[in-house]
């Protein structure tokens, strides 16, 4: 628990120590204020008593933020206790002696702390010693106590502060040890996970060359030796399946023990786009949708791409752009898709959306971003390009061409292109599944 006024922050306990320290020297002080050089019988202390206790006990709480005003106290305080008629013993110097241990355990340097101990003693010291008359061994006893005392307390403070050191030291070196232990058996693992990962992918290419060569000798002999085609498509599941292993044992070891599980539900694509344009419908975005030509069934990759493309572009619209409304556009031809994405928004964008490739130049002086840059990069995987920026009569467009697989069959994929164009009338209009989930991911 932390002191929350305008005071010093210190923990409860800190107090209780400092209250318990200073008491202590107060009692000690006033103990020193009584005691007679002639051995006589104690008597109640002196207001000079009293007054010296208070004014080099008052600053020994602040010792720690002004170690030397506190040094310079004590040290004047036990100093004037011989001309004030006190005698000066180790009792009433115990505040110099508690400042100088302090000093010794928090000096930045050591000669400093030595210097400064060595002050306070020389200053006791000479104050203790008696002006006039000889100096018996009674006093020479007090008088080496006097100057000592500040002197072992030092000693004592220099070594705590040097013990502290030394466990930090430790305790660090030990940290470090650990972290670098940890680091070379990650090291070591991820090693040993490539090595095993190269001989399996060397397995699995071997596997899926002799699968390959299974299936031309089944395709070769498929008319003229029906029976040398089954024994070869036989072999060829057989291959095809070992192969199947040996590529699950290696991505299986690639992952790490805390990787996220794979989803179970399939990959998004276009047949999910106008859930995707209603969910960002429901954040007040006004997303019209407009296709041009037959829709064809893409590949799986390819229809991953198209969709994740739509949705960073209306992403960056809905972040970025000074308007509330976009148009998407899927126009299909024999060989390719092109997908635009445009918006009329005057507003500026930031890094995300207008900082890579030919739109460089109009984005300012903002530090580039990711968005188009793994849209470019999904859509160059797959064979395509993508093209981003802003546009002559204002807004931002972005524009990326898909290729298409031949079309072998004409009637091949006519239902699910027909399912495809249904999505996006409706997508036109409106109308598609709401999904909150989309807007999550794209938001």
């Amino acid at each position: 628990m932390t002191n929350t006024g305008g005071g010093d922050p210190r923990p409860r306990g800190t107090w209780w120590r400092e209250g318990a320290i200073t008491a202590t020297a107060f009692a000690l002080c006033l103990l020193g204020g009584v005691v007679k050089d002639d051995g006589s019988t104690l008597s109640p202390p002196s207001a000079v008593a009293y007054v010296i206790a208070v004014v080099s006990c008052a600053v020994l709480p602040v010792r720690h933020r002004a170690p030397l005003a506190a040094m310079a106290v004590t040290t004047a305080s036990g100093v004037l206790a011989p001309f004030l008629g006190l005698l000066l013993s180790p009792l009433i110097a115990a505040p110099a002696v508690i400042t100088a241990y302090s000093y010794a355990l928090t000096a930045r340097t050591e000669r400093r702390a030595v210097s400064a101990v060595a002050l306070i003693s020389v200053a006791l010291l000479v104050a203790s010693t008696p002006l006039f008359g000889a100096l018996s061994w009674k006093d020479a006893s007090r008088v080496g106590a006097v100057a000592a005392f500040p002197l072992v307390a030092g000693v004592l403070g220099h070594s705590v502060r040097n013990r502290r050191a030394y466990l930090a030291a430790m305790e660090e070196r030990a940290l470090r040890a650990e972290q670098s232990r940890d680091s070379e058996a990650r090291r070591r693992v991820a090693e040993e996970r490539v090595r095993i990962a190269r001989e399996l992918h060397d397995l699995v290419a071997h596997q899926i060359t002799l699968a390959n060569a299974q299936a031309t000798v089944a395709a070769h002999l498929f008319d003229t030796r029906p029976e040398q085609t089954r024994k070869s498509l036989k072999e060829l599941v057989e291959t095809t399946s070992d192969a199947l292993d040996e590529l699950r044992a290696t991505v299986g070891l690639l992952r790490q023990s805390g990787d996220a599980a794979s989803p179970a539900e399939p990959a998004p694509g276009l047949s999910r786009l106008p859930t995707l344009l209603e969910s960002f419908r429901r954040v007040g975005l006004e997303v019209s949708a407009h296709q041009e030509g037959t829709a064809r069934p893409l590949p799986p990759g390819v229809d991953l791409t198209a969709y994740r493309i739509v949705q960073e572009a209306l992403t960056n619209v809905t972040k970025h752009a000074g308007t509330r409304s976009a148009r998407v556009r899927l126009a299909w031809n024999r060989d390719r898709v092109t997908i635009t994405v445009a918006d009329d928004g005057g507003g500026a964008r930031t890094a995300s959306t207008a900082a890579t490739g030919p739109s460089a130049s109009m984005a300012g002086d903002r530090p580039p971003g990711y968005g188009l840059i793994g849209m470019r990069e999904r859509a160059t995987a797959v064979g395509g390009h993508l093209s981003a920026g802003r546009r002559p009569e204002g807004g931002f467009l972005v524009s990326a061409q898909l290729p298409l697989p031949p079309a072998k069959d004409a009637t091949r994929g006519t239902d699910g292109a027909t399912a495809v164009e249904n999505r996006m009338a409706d997508a036109a209009t409106g109308d598609g599944r709401t999904g909150d989930a989309e807007a999550g991911d794209a938001l």
